[in-house]
């Protein structure tokens, strides 16, 4: 990285403490980021599959809309947010006119008002973009004197029950206000947990009294990357972008059914069409065999060597002690069980193709 792109990184307001604790810091989204620990991200994967593990996701945008009804909100989405009952979230896409996804987000209804938790690298686009498609009559606001942690892993609901008592019971997929905290029940991790969005100012105080939890470690970007890839998670600008559609992505689920028969989002036609007709390509899980991981880029080819497809995002499951990766296949080769083969160093390795998820999510479900 070149000196004078290193002057131009933002830093979130826990960039000290990061430092502090011994993080290695890299250049991401813009920001300058802890992308491990000296523990090193193999133990802070299994310590979040395990524990609990912190994460700053400050980078990321937190926008509040105001002065929008759900249906505006909707021409711009094929999620159901009219249905989304106050205090309530759901991920959804942000979809250009051809129907390519511009960002996937998460929409919270609260208090009159919607939030939008988006990508760090398109937060200044997505904004714009909003503000194009809604209007002045919207008040959109980027809360960049806002942090946000998140606390992901098993034990984080009795973590956090201990600062903030009675978030043990909030369903998931749910939102609220605390004290001076706003949280969410969420997490891209495949495991139970939380977003806590805090003021800029109050940031290092929290992480530090939740990282002084026994069951608490603090966990970088390469470990987030990780277990997001387990849990068969997309990483926007590398498994989907404005060239994929929800259909072509495995993101059907987010279409509703009432969005589905009323329409309403941009490109509804194409993707109308796709879930009647299947387009050519289908983001897929890959297990390649041996030890060999597969990594972005690499290409996919079927038994004749012949190219079908490409890895969008791969390496080494320390949950399951094995390679894994995502990518698009021609559709004749997506079914689960697919025979298929990964090139890595110029050897076509035996691969075939695996359900998503990797490995069982353990999000909350209510007694």
């Amino acid at each position: 990285m070149a000196v004078e792109e290193a002057v131009h990184l933002r830093q979130t307001p826990l960039h000290a403490l990061h430092v502090a604790l011994g993080a290695k810091m890299v250049p991401f989204a813009g920001y300058e980021m802890p992308v491990q620990y000296p523990t090193g991200i193999i133990a802070e994967h299994l310590h979040t599959r395990a524990k609990a593990g912190l994460f700053d996701v400050s980078h990321m945008g937190q926008v509040t809309l105001r002065g929008v009804d759900a249906a505006a909100l909707e021409a711009l989405v094929p999620g159901d947010l009219a249905a989304l009952p106050e205090g309530r979230m759901r991920y959804t896409l942000l979809l250009n006119d051809q129907g390519g996804i511009i960002d996937d987000l998460m929409a919270i209804r609260g208090g009159g008002e919607f939030q939008l938790v988006v990508n760090a690298a398109t937060k200044k686009a997505d904004v714009a973009h909003l503000r194009e498609r809604l209007g002045s009559a919207t008040s959109i606001e980027l809360r960049d004197d806002r942090a946000l942690l998140a606390l992901q892993g098993p034990a984080a609901a009795a973590v956090l029950a201990r600062l903030a008592p009675g978030v043990e019971t909030m369903p998931f997929l749910s939102a609220a206000p605390i004290g001076d905290l706003f949280v969410t029940r969420s997490g891209y991790t495949g495991e139970d947990g939380f977003e806590i969005s805090i003021a800029a100012d109050r940031a290092v105080a929290l992480a530090e009294r939740l990282l002084g939890e026994p069951e608490v470690a603090p966990i970088g970007l390469g470990a987030r990357d990780t277990l997001r890839l387990e849990a068969g998670l997309c990483l926007y600008g590398h498994d989907i972008d404005e060239t994929t559609t929800p259909i072509t992505a495995g993101l059907a689920w987010t279409i509703g059914k009432r969005r589905r028969e009323e329409g309403g989002f941009p490109g509804v036609a194409r993707i109308l069409a796709e879930l009647v007709d299947p387009p050519p390509r289908r983001r897929v899980g890959i297990r390649p065999d041996g030890r060999a991981p597969a990594r972005e880029g690499s290409a996919i080819v079927d038994a004749a060597g012949n190219l079908i497809g490409q890895v969008t995002s791969g390496g080494f499951g320390p949950s399951l002690g094995a390679p894994i990766a995502m990518g698009y296949v021609a559709r004749s080769h997506a079914n689960p069980g697919t025979a298929l083969s990964v090139v890595v160093r110029d050897v076509a390795r035996p691969a075939r193709v695996s359900p998503l998820s990797f490995v069982p999510t353990r999000y909350y479900r209510a007694p």
